[in-house]
């Protein structure tokens, strides 16, 4: 599902050059595979990306195999959500969220999404 349209994985060895020098901004979800709000989630995520294309990415972060990112963002519970524009955490928020709230979340962000 990662490396679909205008998302991928965020790793330790990607982060800083796909993240934090990003561009455009970056929707960071910390997510796990044992998680099922997470697992509701990243397809939600996966389904909005291609709207967001030009104006934010969205990066997932398992983690179970990135321990530092999410130890780096003090993630204490998952799904977490954090907006980054130009390197700097802009907004952030824990919990399931439908496609259409996180849509919103954005655009108050980035301008208008999609059609």
């Amino acid at each position: 599902m990662a490396d679909a349209i205008n998302t991928f994985n965020a790793t330790e060895q990607n982060f800083d050059k796909e993240v934090v020098q990003s561009s455009v901004p970056v929707l960071v979800d910390f997510w796990a595979s044992w998680c099922p709000p997470c697992r509701m989630l990243k397809p939600e995520l996966a389904a909005l990306a291609p709207e967001l294309e030009g104006k934010v990415r969205v990066a997932f972060v398992d983690v179970d195999a990135e321990p530092a990112i999410a130890e780096a963002f003090q993630v204490r519970g998952i799904p977490a959500l954090f907006l980054l524009k130009d390197g700097e955490v802009v907004d952030a928020w824990t919990g399931y969220s439908p496609r259409a709230a996180v849509k919103q979340r954005l655009e108050s962000h980035v301008g208008k999404i999609g059609g």
